[in-house]
């Protein structure tokens, strides 16, 4: 007898065992979300001058509070806003802010405070 008609059996597993880890890629790739990295400010975003920060009254920043118009942001560290704050206010220390601005919608009036 002659075992010229056999196909050899390594090849053909190499071959099933390709297309095996091909589909399981296939799959894991469907499988996983897709998400976009977070939107942080650019340097050039940041570079503001201090006469383009529009300042609020201590009169009007009280009546938002008392009326609920502006969510106040606390801007000190942690500590200091432990120590005191303006009740209601977020605590948002200044070097965590551009992490922190998924937080705050655009649409509403934020004031910051530091003092």
């Amino acid at each position: 007898m002659s075992n010229t008609n056999k196909l050899p059996l390594f090849p053909i597993v190499i071959v099933a065992l390709g297309i095996v880890l091909i589909i399981s890629a296939g799959v894991w790739l469907l499988k996983t979300p897709v998400t976009s990295p977070p939107v942080t400010p650019t340097a050039q975003q940041n570079v503001i001058s201090e006469a383009d920060i529009p300042r609020v009254s201590l009169a009007d920043a009280k009546a938002a509070l008392d009326s609920g118009r502006a969510i106040f942001v606390d801007v000190r560290s942690l500590e200091a806003y432990a120590q005191s704050h303006i009740p209601g206010a977020l605590s948002i220390p200044e070097n965590e802010i551009a992490s922190h601005l998924n937080e705050l919608k655009r649409t509403d009036w934020i004031i910051t405070y530091c003092t």
